[in-house]
């Protein structure tokens, strides 16, 4: 079982930028992929970026390519998600989650952290 622990969410204004992070623990194969999902009150999860774990192929949603970047640190287990001029779109719940296959659908993902708040003004 993998366990996933998101944090670093906050209230920020447009421009500004933040650091998620995606704590793991417990079984993680090095194969597996560690996606980022985000998802407003009444709205479907919608993918954001993934890695695998191993590094390298690094994906993103076209919504924010070149301004996130996905990144992981095998010594701490952990995922982050550096996100730079952030946007009122932005603002949702983001979730780590992993998967064994890279998806764009959050339903191959098998195991999800509890999400972290991002909230984005004008």
């Amino acid at each position: 079982q993998v366990r996933l622990a998101e944090s670093g969410g906050g209230l920020v204004q447009a421009g500004a930028s933040l650091r998620l992070s995606c704590a793991a623990s417990g079984r993680l194969f090095s194969s597996y992929i560690v996606g980022w999902f985000r998802q407003d009150p009444g709205t479907e999860r919608q993918f954001v970026a993934a890695i695998r774990w191993s590094g390298g192929s690094a994906r993103y949603a076209d919504s924010v390519k070149d301004r996130f970047t996905i990144s992981r640190d095998n010594s701490s287990n952990t995922v982050y998600l550096q996100m730079n001029s952030l946007k009122p779109g932005d603002t949702a719940v983001y979730y780590c989650a992993a998967s064994p296959v890279f998806s764009f659908g959050w339903r191959a993902y098998r195991d999800w952290g509890q999400g972290t708040q991002v909230s984005v003004s004008s």
